[in-house]
């Protein structure tokens, strides 16, 4: 029987825990997923944490790192005992997280992740492995993103998939990540943030039609882009900024959003309609600037379900082919959990390299996460 493992992750949008059991004996391989939905108050408590200025009672911080991690070992649980299967059985579990800040510059660079690791393996009895940004930004580098390495070994055998084209995988969460293929073994895995994907679509569905997301983007389809605030949107630094870079809700939030709003008149329809144009055009413009070679775009995340995002996307890119990851058999929704998964299997057998440091900026190959043994 394959050696099982658990992936768990939520992303910037907080809208729910996404499980991954999976296995890796010839190739990684899904076996069975769940989104567990974080209860209402505990989500609306993250997102005024992730979205505000960062001052919380010390109390209620600890209570969250607590609540966080319980939501996540119930998510876990609730997915074995779906499946019938006995935590005994289950190797390692990979934590990320919930991402609270993100700051891998300065002069004290640090990453947050809540989810007490501890609360974790004791509640569901599995050896944990989690914090695995930190170790990677002490070293200097962004910490971020780790999924590039998983991209690689993921596609590496995929039969219907060459490995002697530019491929980019294309990751839509709240935040946009891409990770370079290279074309031949001479040429380093490479890797960024390019920036928002959906946080703030999201966040701006919520605040005009308080629904947590814009339902197959008709919300973005009913109005037009307003090509003075594109311009605006599109000036921000972080767009022009050299890789290795990463990024999230702490920069990219409806505050920065109203900035560049002062003094125009724009419906809210308008204004999600440009948001997604910001969205496509520094996507593509990512790719066609790092990944020249690029001749095939593989989508993955919870983006690849907006079909007005995506067409924005391919139009932007055209003739480059811009498909859903589906259509070479992987569930576009839990690779990010499988990521982290993957992860925990690659912590328990001690290999380095693993944050790739071609990607993060990191001064070398450094082992990820921490390890927290089941009871």
């Amino acid at each position: 029987m394959a050696t099982l493992y658990l992936g768990l992750i939520s992303g910037t949008s907080a809208d729910g825990i996404d499980v991954a059991l999976a296995s890796f004996a010839r190739k990684p391989k899904l076996l069975a997923s769940l989104t567990h939905p974080y209860p209402e108050d505990l989500r609306r408590r993250i997102l005024a944490l992730a979205q505000g200025d960062g001052r919380i009672a010390l109390d209620e911080f600890g209570a969250l790192d607590v609540e966080i991690a319980r939501a996540f070992a119930a998510a876990a649980t609730a997915l074995l005992q779906r499946e019938g299967v006995a935590a005994n059985k289950i190797r390692a579990l990979g934590s990320h997280g919930q991402t609270v800040r993100h700051r891998p510059l300065g002069a004290t660079p640090y990453t947050m992740q809540l989810g007490d690791p501890n609360v974790i393996a004791e509640l569901t009895g599995i050896t944990t492995v989690a914090d695995f940004r930190r170790r990677d930004i002490a070293a200097g580098g962004h910490g971020a993103p780790l999924a590039p390495a998983f991209h690689a070994a993921m596609l590496a055998r995929e039969k219907n998939v060459s490995s002697k084209i530019g491929r980019v995988v294309l990751n839509l969460g709240g935040i946009a990540n891409i990770t370079i293929l290279p074309g031949d073994e001479k040429q380093p895995l490479r890797g960024f943030d390019t920036g928002p994907a959906s946080c703030l679509l999201d966040a701006w569905t919520a605040k005009h039609l308080d629904q947590p997301y814009d339902k197959d983007g008709a919300y973005a389809a009913s109005g037009r882009v307003d090509e003075t605030l594109l311009k605006r949107l599109l000036s921000d630094p972080y767009f022009a900024e050299p890789p290795p870079k990463s990024t999230g809700r702490e920069v990219f939030h409806l505050t920065w959003l109203n900035e560049h709003l002062r003094g125009l008149a724009l419906a809210p329809k308008h204004v999600q309609a440009t948001l997604v144009a910001l969205s496509a055009i520094t996507i593509a413009d990512a790719i066609r600037t790092r990944a020249r070679g690029a001749r095939e775009v593989w989508v993955c995340g919870g983006g690849v379900h907006n079909p007005v995002l995506m067409a924005a996307i391919a139009d932007a890119l055209a003739p480059i082919p811009v498909e859903s990851i589906a259509q070479i058999g992987i569930d576009p929704d839990f690779v990010e959990a499988m990521t982290f998964a993957w992860l925990a299997r690659e912590r328990l057998d001690d290999r380095a390299a693993r944050n790739v440091y071609t990607v993060t900026g990191a001064r070398g190959p450094r082992v990820l996460g921490g390890v927290y043994y089941g009871g």
